[in-house]
């Protein structure tokens, strides 16, 4: 199927008592805000608000008010059709008697799919080696750590706590002073050369820091400039980190840890679990590609503007939980909504592709579920997140078809992997 031929006109007429009511409600909204002479503001009859205004001052307030009629009336008569996008819509005539609107629908392209059994792809074998262990144990430790007040000179990873303040060419300048602050060296949290200048100093010591500012550094009149920091060491301190002991596996609260032989066993579980879900998730990426190389489908440009506007909210939902909205990722990014949208377009081909290649399968090996099997499945859900049956049910606004879809998917999976 051609892109031309994705695309479908369906005229939907309102006439009659829905299009008398539309109009009605339009009169009511637009009349409370006109005063017309010899009547109070919004009370003016109908027949001397037309006569002053003309019944055409009514139609686009009652044409929105019609739309959900006509949608819902479009929908209807054309059940049989897969709409594969958000239906674009327009007027195409309208009067006293009756509205026309004119829904472009983006009808489901066929796909013509190549090979999607016995591919020769191999999923990934998934090993944890004691390195990954060690450095995971390592980071859990670090969690807990202490920092212990330490007698005599600074070292590399210990805690210098200290008072300073920048001067360019003898003057202090904005934003280059601190009292009391806690410097781990080795962090290169401060400008390069700073932290090492510390070490071998001790508590009391008093001493000059010379460092050159980057050239790509955010003030501009510190860009490239040499500045001394005058530094006082106030205490030095030392990184802790606890024991494999039982005090330790108290903290973690972790059911059935109890020695450190217990604890790598579970950490080694929990990286392989972690690697396994990647490696399947490369797996079925993997998969989804081979089949895509031997398919082929056009893909409507409608269908692809809808999938990167869902890829931009996704995104911007995603950064909002890090306390930033879309504009200032613009202003920060120097990027729009159109630039972020080019970027994903490459990404959101790439989904719609291998959706409609799952559905082609689901189609071609006539998959179905039962009302038993989307119960089970929202029983496990339920379970897996602590939730009544009903509960699960109300997150998916009781519309038993994305599970049932979701269902599907995964028979699909299931045939593609040959399992």
């Amino acid at each position: 199927m051609k892109k031309s031929e994705n695309l479908k006109e369906v005229v939907i007429k309102i006439e009659g008592k829905k299009w008398e009511e539309a109009l009605d409600k339009a009169f009511k909204k637009i009349n409370a805000t006109k005063t017309i002479d010899g009547f109070r503001k919004g009370h003016a009859p109908k027949s001397v608000y037309i006569k002053k205004y003309g019944i055409e001052s009514l139609f686009m307030e009652a044409a929105n008010n019609a739309v959900d009629v006509a949608y819902n009336k479009m929908i209807e008569e054309n059940k049989d059709l897969q709409i594969a996008a958000q239906p674009i819509l327009d007027i195409k005539s309208i009067d006293e008697k009756y509205i026309e609107y004119v829904f472009t629908l983006t009808l489901k392209p066929e796909i013509k799919l190549g090979q999607y059994k016995n591919l020769d792809v191999k999923k990934e074998t998934v090993k944890v080696t004691k390195k990954e262990i060690d450095e995971a144990i390592l980071h859990m430790r670090e969690e807990y750590k202490e920092n212990i007040v330490k007698e005599g000179k600074i070292e590399n990873k210990d805690i210098a706590v200290i008072d300073f303040e920048g001067f360019k060419d003898g003057v202090a300048f904005e934003g280059g002073k601190g009292e009391n602050y806690s410097l781990e060296i080795g962090s290169k949290t401060f400008i390069p050369g700073f932290e090492e200048q510390l070490i071998g100093y001790q508590a009391g010591d008093e001493l000059d820091i010379n460092v050159t500012f980057p050239e790509d550094y955010h003030v501009e009149d510190l860009k490239g400039k040499l500045v001394v920091f005058k530094v006082k060491v106030q205490e030095v301190k030392q990184i802790k980190l606890p024991e494999l002991d039982q005090e330790f596996f108290e903290d973690l609260a972790m059911d059935g840890i109890n020695s450190k032989e217990d604890l790598e066993k579970q950490v080694k579980e929990n990286i392989k679990a972690h690697k396994e879900k990647e490696a399947d998730e490369k797996y079925t990426d993997a998969l989804l590609e081979e089949i895509a190389k031997n398919s082929s489908v056009d893909i409507p440009e409608t269908m692809i503007s809808e999938e990167t506007d869902r890829m931009v909210k996704q995104f911007g939902e995603h950064i909002a939980m890090q306390g930033i909205n879309l504009e200032q990722f613009y202003q920060l990014t120097n990027s729009n909504e159109e630039k972020l949208k080019e970027q994903y377009k490459d990404e959101a081909l790439k989904r719609i592709k291998y959706r409609l290649i799952l559905e082609e399968i689901i189609k071609l090996e006539k998959i179905e579920v039962t009302d038993k099997e989307i119960d089970d499945r929202i029983e496990q859900l339920a379970t897996k997140y602590n939730m009544t049956k009903e509960e699960v049910k109300k997150q998916y606004d009781n519309n038993l078809d994305y599970i049932s879809y979701d269902l599907k998917v995964r028979r699909a999976f299931e045939i593609i992997k040959g399992e």
